[in-house]
């Protein structure tokens, strides 16, 4: 298992770990301490942010399930990958496809995120990949 597949597995078990502390150690193992995570619904800043964003899904979903769908693409420090939420056993509910950023661990997610990042690293004289992802963590 490659460094990129093991975070996003460890990204999907964080999301799919009902008790809060195997969670967080989950969370620590997966996101920088500065992480970030923005989508549609959800915003978590730092990883008791990112912590408080998961429960606050399982709170409004218990029994539902996040799992990968397609292989991830990465790109230097991009990733891209898709999702489906579905109750266990039953039919998918929702299904997206998430961006991130990696800096050892996750760092950023989402194309906002990324965006600026990349707007960041410009302003430094930086070159970044036009490509849109987020922030994981490889260790």
């Amino acid at each position: 298992m490659t460094d990129t597949t093991e975070i996003i597995e460890r990204y999907f078990a964080m999301w799919n770990e009902t008790d809060a502390e195997r969670r967080r150690g989950l969370i620590a193992k997966t996101w920088t301490e500065d992480a970030h995570y923005v989508d549609p619904m959800l915003e978590g800043d730092g990883q008791s942010g990112i912590d408080a964003m998961v429960a606050a899904v399982h709170e409004r979903f218990p029994g539902y399930r996040f799992r990968r769908i397609g292989e991830i693409d990465r790109h230097h420090d991009r990733l891209r990958f898709a999702w489906e939420l579905a109750p266990e056993g039953g039919p998918v509910f929702a299904g997206g496809v998430d961006f991130g950023v990696v800096a050892g661990h996750l760092k950023a997610f989402t194309l906002e995120e990324v965006r600026r990042a990349e707007l960041s690293a410009a302003a430094r004289g930086r070159r970044t990949c036009a490509r849109p992802p987020s922030a994981l963590r490889s260790a």
